[in-house]
């Protein structure tokens, strides 16, 4: 008998269409999966068995009349908790949230909806998507499948770790700084930043509006591809979403896999987040080993400085900061979220806000919160998130020279594997573990992160950057990459995570 939850999101298509299957066979396959391994990875908060077995019966009843609305209708989806869904409950993983039910869905949800992918639940996050490990959650961290003593990274690390342990072949996640592509590298997973403004962020729960993106993850860049193309495109509510018309990323995806798809292309090593001591050594030689593949390929691989990469991560923490203050000011007790009442009884606005604020928010939002108030305050705008501004301006300038060099920029996509629980908790190392994926957010450019290896045993992605708009080019580049590292590491490569049995819960 077909285990669906160990198929590919498009191996499952491909089952649909052949009527080898139904969704609601493979939905409810997933939805054991859940109950089964869920107590102990806590990857959902949410688990809508009763919504997304409507929804499956509701595609085989369309593909039935001959009306399958996409490549991947039926196949099951998870999506991150900070993305509304309309009737069910969506809370950032934040108290301040607990217990709202939104009116209205996302426009990535909508085109779920209209694509005819069943909903399973939502993933938990680091509160409001600010963390590293997905311990800074309102109700509990999530573990990682390949070992539960250890971080699945953040700040999407519900989404990453669903997908890694089967219970959900594809899931939606939001990238402000590597929250999509850091928990791919800890679970063995793929995760893809697009373009800014090539999905609409209507209906996400802004952190940093003018860095947030919302994307496809998966274990396979194909169901990435797949997943981009339903939900990437035009949506007018969003005033930076691009009118482009993009592309089959699917295709793209496809094309990487022919003999000498990436011969010639030429790939660029940034120096300054590339090398140097912040990465594990093991990381380092893992990272060798793909730019030799890359070569082996017929790929043009050279070494290029971008020397303003060295202070991205420190105007990220400037203007995150002072986007996430302006940003999570409405949960004040009397516009949004929860209200708490002064112990003593006194109950004027103020004090209302300050007891509500105070109980129901956690210490990493308080901090960056405090942070960015203090950025935008008077006497130091200038000083401050101005400059901050300033080195953006000049990382996207190296971005522009560096891909007059390059068609795609190669990095790991984080500087060790999955940390244990509380090595990412501290500030320091919270704010410094985003150091390759930080730039990609500040210049607005696509990032994508594959399984690159193992390291001690443990996944460790690589990532590749390309320019605005240069989403196919990423799929293309990645596919190729993944099917050599296949013939090397086997595939899919979750499946070489240690199954969750009793012994090891």
């Amino acid at each position: 008998m077909t285990d669906y939850t160990r198929l590919t999101a498009a191996e499952i298509a491909e089952a649909l269409a052949a009527g080898d299957t139904t969704s609601a066979e493979v939905t409810q396959a997933h939805l054991d999966r859940i109950g089964a391994v869920d107590g102990d990875l806590h990857a959902f908060l949410a688990v809508d068995a009763e919504g997304a077995l409507a929804q499956a019966e509701a595609a085989d009843e369309a593909r039935a009349a001959g009306a399958a609305s996409s490549p991947l209708a039926g196949v099951p989806i998870a999506v991150k908790d900070n993305i509304v869904t309309k009737g069910l409950e969506t809370t950032a993983a934040s108290r301040v949230l607990e217990g709202w039910i939104p009116p209205y869905d996302a426009h990535v949800v909508e085109r779920l909806r209209a694509a005819r992918l069943p909903i399973l639940g939502k993933t938990n996050l680091d509160e409001f998507a600010m963390g590293a490990s997905t311990e800074m959650s309102g109700y509990g961290p999530t573990r990682n499948p390949w070992d539960l003593e250890r971080v699945p990274g953040g700040s999407g690390g519900g989404s990453a770790a669903a997908v890694s342990a089967y219970e959900a072949p594809i899931a939606l996640g939001t990238d402000t700084g590597g929250s999509i592509r850091q928990p791919a590298s800890f679970t063995g997973t793929v995760g893809m930043k697009p373009t800014y403004g090539a999905v609409s962020r209507y209906g996400a729960i802004a952190m940093g509006s003018s860095l947030d993106q919302i994307g496809p993850a998966s274990r396979t860049v194909l169901d990435s591809a797949l997943l981009q193309d339903v939900i990437g495109g035009h949506d007018r509510r969003d005033q930076t979403s691009m009118p482009d018309e993009w592309e089959s990323f699917a295709d793209a995806a496809r094309a990487g896999r022919e003999p000498g798809a990436i011969k010639g292309l030429r790939v660029g090593i940034p120096r300054q987040i590339a090398e140097g001591d912040a990465y594990d050594e093991n990381v380092s030689a893992l990272f060798r080993r793909n730019i030799e593949l890359l070569q082996e390929l017929g790929a043009e691989v050279t070494w290029i400085d971008t020397k303003t990469f060295d202070y991205a991560v420190a105007a990220y923490y400037l203007l995150m900061p002072a986007e996430v203050s302006s940003n999570l000011a409405r949960y004040d007790s009397v516009r949004y979220g929860v209200r708490v009442t002064p112990e003593d009884g006194t109950a004027n606005v103020e004090r209302v806000m300050r007891a509500t604020r105070a109980e129901a928010l956690g210490p990493e939002v308080k901090r960056r919160i405090v942070l960015g108030t203090y950025a935008l305050s008077s006497g130091y705008f200038d000083a401050y998130y101005g400059s901050a501004q300033k080195v953006r301006t000049l990382v996207q300038r190296d971005f522009e020279e560096a891909f007059a060099q390059a068609d795609v920029l190669f990095t790991p996509s984080a500087l060790s594997g999955a940390k244990r629980f509380g090595e990412l908790t501290e500030p320091k190392d919270m704010y410094t573990s985003d150091l390759t994926n930080i730039p990609a957010n500040l210049a607005g450019v696509p990032a994508i992160s594959i399984p690159g290896g193992l390291v001690d045993g443990l996944p460790v992605g690589m990532q590749f950057m390309a320019a605005a708009r240069g989403d196919a080019q990423l799929y293309k580049a990645s596919a190729a990459l993944e099917q050599a590292l296949e013939a090397e590491w086997g595939a899919p490569f979750t499946a070489k995570a240690p199954e969750l049995k009793e012994s090891n819960r």
